[in-house]
């Protein structure tokens, strides 16, 4: 008599469409993951930082500000100079930092003043040739 053996059922997945997916996913990230780290590099100011007495190599930052109104003025070595254009006050900051290149500068805004505003002015020390702009902001304490 013929007797039949049973069949064991196997319990494997098939993994190969899985892994086609995952390698088609990898490159859509390497090629997308450059793309995105692209843009304008900010250093935001943090509470607990400390106030810009300055630098190491002894000199004071330049400060720029834009008031409410739209003006522009800019601070060095305690001597606040303005209301200036936009065209002037970038040919008054070429001309510090080509006297003392290396100069940090640092936008000292108004709180009520746009955003639009305050790119404008940060443009303007890039145009002037501010290698880094840094921002200004007061002290959470200070109220």
């Amino acid at each position: 008599m013929y007797v039949r053996k049973k069949r064991r059922l196997k319990a494997e997945i098939n993994v190969v469409p899985y892994i086609d997916v995952m390698l088609v996913l990898l490159v859509i990230f390497m090629v997308t993951t450059p793309l995105i780290t692209q843009g304008v590099k900010v250093e935001l100011p943090k509470s607990a930082a400390e106030p810009i007495k300055q630098m190491q190599d002894g000199k004071t930052p330049l400060v720029a500000t834009v008031d409410q109104d739209g003006l522009y003025y800019f601070e060095k070595d305690g001597k606040q100079q303005g209301p200036f254009t936009a065209a002037e006050l970038t040919v008054e900051v070429a001309s510090w930092l080509k006297i003392e290149p290396g100069t940090q500068v640092i936008v000292k805004g108004d709180r009520k003043v746009s955003y639009d505003a305050v790119i404008r002015l940060i443009n303007v020390l890039k145009g002037a040739g501010a290698p880094a702009v840094g921002l200004m902001t007061d002290n959470v304490d200070a109220g």
